[in-house]
């Protein structure tokens, strides 16, 4: 179980530099355009992913499939929702549209189902 805790962990300091550092580069540029993707980096990544993983090492509840697809498509729905926005949102690199909409309600769907099965392993027995 360690090792989920660790791997979440890992994954929200990431997340948590990454969020620091857009900050930092709204503060310095003076424009508020990363605004709602810094956002959900620090608190999809960075926070959700960390409570995680101080739940998985206080609690460590028995490793099976469930927690084993909790862990990856919370840490792909992170990734991918907060990614999706950024190319939803601020355009970047001038992919289709249809692509950047489905990537983004992907990523964000995949997010939504690692909540859905975070609550799952909740509710199954944790002592």
């Amino acid at each position: 179980m360690n090792t989920y805790s660790k791997l979440l962990l890992r994954f929200s300091a990431l997340f948590a530099l990454v969020g620091a550092y857009l900050g930092s580069h709204m503060a310095g540029a003076g424009s508020p355009a990363f605004q709602t993707v810094h956002a959900h980096i620090l608190l999809v990544g960075w926070l959700t992913l960390f409570a995680w993983s101080i739940f998985y090492k206080v609690y460590q509840p028995e490793v099976g499939l469930l927690v084993k697809l909790h862990v990856w498509t919370g840490i792909i729905g992170a990734f991918g929702l907060t990614l999706g926005m950024w190319l939803y949102y601020l355009r970047p690199i001038g992919l289709p549209d249809p692509f950047v909409t489905v990537f983004f309600i992907v990523g964000g769907t995949i997010a939504l189902i690692a909540f859905f099965l975070f609550v799952l392993v909740v509710f199954r027995k944790v002592d």
